[in-house]
């Protein structure tokens, strides 16, 4: 079995929530396998799926461009060692030359950008002593009748890139299709949808969750037969939590996301269509060293 770490045992805390001696447990009782640890705890009731995603441990800022009035846009991550770093102005305007890079030239992979900048990261690096990646970039362009809309949070903590497609040119431009599109990249940034409607969600997605739902109602007792019963229920607010056209409005509760589109169409008069989105936090699932917190968890886990 492998050798179970205060270095692992703080990551399943922080992707699922969950206790420390719980989280050391369940990585005992899995052999030291994290996704199965995972799992395990949902089972037990004691980890949430929202927190599926890792901790967000290294610096830099998410960027975004969007021009061609509202009909191009580019989402783009760079990563560095420092916040200091993060936000100096050399950083800032590395971050917005990549941008523009991918605006205008379209790349088709990240190894085709990198390829484009030639050394302009290097040079960066150089100039700002620490180490520079460019991590990921999305880039969505309207062809005919839609806009694209780009929202950054907190300094570049979050960024989020949606595209609505409308049912003429003219309606695209609208306020009111603007003002959706700053409120649904709000919504998404706030309440980290992972997909527009459940008819996107992956099947080998959903075949996991129904596992992890029968098991979490087999503990609590109930016989396999009824459990298997309970998964619809129970999956239908996995698909409120995870869909953004199920999700209730962060601004009025009673709500979805979906009702809010619907009613900005009808007073537009058109049709409008959440077509897709992306949604970057900087840092996410990348583990930093945090010496402090690893003796803290190595000493409360009985590890050191």
């Amino acid at each position: 079995m492998a050798e179970i770490t205060a270095k692992m045992v703080a990551e399943l805390r922080a992707r699922t929530g969950a206790g420390m001696m719980d989280c050391k447990k369940a990585l005992v009782e899995t052999g030291g396998d994290l996704d199965k640890a995972v799992d395990l705890l949902r089972e037990k009731g004691l980890a949430s799926a929202a927190k599926k995603a890792g901790r967000v441990a290294a610096d830099g800022r998410v960027h975004a461009i969007v021009e061609d009035g509202a009909r191009h846009g580019v989402l783009v991550e760079l990563n560095c060692e420092t916040d200091f770093v993060a936000k100096g102005e050399q950083f800032i305007n590395l971050c917005n030359h990549v941008a523009e890079v991918i605006l205008k030239t379209r790349p088709a992979s990240m190894e085709a950008l990198q390829e484009t900048l030639g050394d302009t990261v290097k040079e960066a690096v150089a100039k700002i002593g620490e180490n520079i990646q460019v991590r990921r970039f999305a880039r969505y362009e309207v062809a005919d009748a839609g806009r694209v809309h780009a929202y950054i949070h907190g300094e570049g903590r979050v960024g989020v890139l949606i595209e609505l497609e409308t049912s003429t040119p003219e309606l695209a431009q609208n306020p009111e299709v603007e003002s959706l599109c700053h409120e649904l990249a709000l919504q998404i940034a706030s309440m980290k949808a992972q997909y527009v409607k459940r008819e996107d969600v992956p099947a080998e997605v959903i075949e996991h969750e129904k596992e992890i739902l029968k098991a979490q109602a087999i503990n609590e007792g109930k016989k396999p037969e009824i459990a298997e019963k309970m998964v619809a229920g129970r999956l239908n607010k996995f698909y409120q939590e995870v869909c953004l056209l199920e999700q209730e409005w962060v601004k009025e509760a009673k709500k979805t996301v979906g009702q809010l589109v619907k009613e900005v169409a009808e007073k537009v008069g058109g049709e409008i269509t959440v077509k897709r989105f992306v949604r970057y936090e900087k840092g996410e699932g990348i583990e930093k060293r945090q010496d402090d917190f690893s003796e803290e968890v190595m000493r409360q886990a009985g590890l050191k």
